[in-house]
């Protein structure tokens, strides 16, 4: 039996549920602002699965960085469900 589908599928499971509360917090933190920081972390992460041999940690790094690109997109959206309403605006936060 081989289990590195299913190692992978679990990873990509945990990393993806790692980065859906971390938008909401930088979010409701510092705004939209991290944005350049989310794109030079997927971009080296990416970079980085494309040179590392081991399958488990190019799966790891691929995923990872293809959250934090994806998660720029949702750092904006959380901007506007906050807008909305739907989720509390930070009161400390200025701007």
């Amino acid at each position: 039996m081989y289990f590195t589908g299913i190692s992978i599928a679990v990873m990509t499971f945990l990393t993806i549920g790692i980065w859906h509360p971390l938008v909401i917090k930088t979010e409701y933190y510092w705004g939209t602002r991290p944005w350049i920081l989310y794109l030079v972390v997927g971009i080296v992460c990416i970079v980085a699965a494309l040179f590392t041999p081991n399958i488990y940690l190019s799966s790891f790094l691929g995923v990872f960085g293809a959250s934090a690109l994806w998660g720029i997109g949702e750092l904006f959206k959380q901007k506007e469900r906050v807008e909305k309403g739907w989720f509390p605006k930070n009161p400390k936060r200025k701007g």
